[in-house]
């Protein structure tokens, strides 16, 4: 019975003076501002007009449903680097990703390059805790002829 109560003095002694243990080393960080410049210049024969649509349903502001999920990438919509809080968690657009689904559409069913000129028709129905985001785009049917 005594090396029971040793052994569980021991235990006790061992649980009580060790723990998890985290170490976080910070190192101070400045933005990477990188500039890239090209002098390519593209040649884009302009057609006929065309145009694409998408709709996404959203719930309590954030959380989206019922859209597609194809996008054309690599377009900001609104000159903006996107919502953040304090640059710590993004935050996502369902409007802009209603656009670049619209955009994706357009592209992808007219066999375009680029949409010269678009034109956003956006339609929100807003019931409170509820959004209907409709999504339409017009432009016409740029393709690139050569790159020089």
């Amino acid at each position: 019975m005594n090396k029971l109560w040793k052994s569980a003095a021991l235990a006790t002694l061992i649980a009580s003076t060790t723990g998890c243990v985290s170490y976080n080393m910070s190192q101070p960080t400045a933005p990477l501002d990188a500039v890239v410049k090209s002098d390519l210049k593209a040649d884009v024969k302009v057609g006929e007009a065309i145009t694409g649509q998408s709709s996404t349903n959203i719930l309590f502001n954030f959380f989206s449903f019922g859209g597609d999920n194809q996008f054309a990438d690599g377009v900001a919509y609104g000159g903006g680097a996107g919502g953040s809080m304090g640059g710590l968690l993004p935050i996502p657009d369902p409007i802009a990703t209603t656009k670049a689904a619209a955009a994706y559409k357009a592209v992808k069913s007219s066999g375009a390059d680029v949409i010269v000129a678009p034109r956003y028709e956006v339609t929100v129905d807003d019931y409170f805790i509820f959004k209907k985001v409709d999504v339409k785009v017009t432009g016409n049917k740029g393709s690139i002829t050569s790159i020089r």
